[in-house]
């Protein structure tokens, strides 16, 4: 395993869970992986007692598994059928978000979406850091959608759904950043300008789009 490193004292019980969230979602801690709460606990140097919180929580989110007198492993890739039918259901609820979203978003929350879509990464040269940015950013739009479109059920569903994919994007084609940066300006304007039917139009073509982007991970 990738040595993780230490925690601060200060935010222990935080520290421990973004650290470990981050090991599973850059594969650090790779799909599949057992997960001694000890042996965890020895290289963050903190107690088992904030191991275990963090991995209870990980896997409300779906990104590790815990089974009976097997403890805890980190949650698999899903197979392409899988795949395909989270992408069917993000085109049903995401699409809706949207279509929400221009109609009920807020003024700082058209705002937080033009200035998230508008943002770029920079390249400094460490590809996993570059890698893990982009990903959030992408991450964090979609996330925005879903909150701006004023439904606590939506963002609920789009929150377990999400937690398989953020497994998937470590296979993302970063050649095609440039397009999905556009796509997302494109979504988020939609949505500023209030138009409905563009925006939920705009999130159909984009995830179509990503989806077959993502595929690339099945051809490895």
């Amino acid at each position: 395993m990738t040595s993780l490193r230490s925690v601060k004292r200060s935010t222990l019980s935080e520290d421990v869970y973004e650290t470990l969230r981050s090991a599973v979602l850059e594969h650090s801690l790779a799909p599949g992986d057992r997960l001694n709460i000890d042996g965890l606990a020895r290289e963050l140097e903190v107690s088992p007692t904030p191991v275990r919180e963090a991995l209870a929580r990980l896997e409300s989110e779906g990104l590790v598994r815990k089974r009976a007198l097997a403890g805890y492993t980190v949650s698999p890739l899903l197979t392409r059928e899988e795949f395909a039918d989270l992408f069917d259901m993000r085109l049903l609820l995401e699409c809706a978000a949207a279509r929400r979203a221009a109609a009920h978003a807020t003024e700082a929350q058209r705002s937080s979406l033009v200035a998230q879509a508008g943002g770029t990464v920079l390249d400094n040269g460490d590809e996993k850091a570059w890698h893990a940015a982009f990903t959030a950013q992408d991450a964090q739009l979609h996330r925005l959608v879903v909150q701006s479109s004023g439904s606590p059920l939506l963002l609920e569903a789009f929150t377990r759904l999400h937690a398989h994919l953020h497994l998937h994007r470590r296979y993302f084609p970063y050649s095609h950043t440039a397009v999905t940066h556009q796509e997302h300006r494109d979504l988020a304007e939609a949505i500023a300008n209030r138009d409905a039917e563009r925006a939920e139009a705009t999130m159909r073509q984009h995830l179509r789009q990503a989806r077959d982007r993502h595929l690339v991970a099945f051809t490895q």
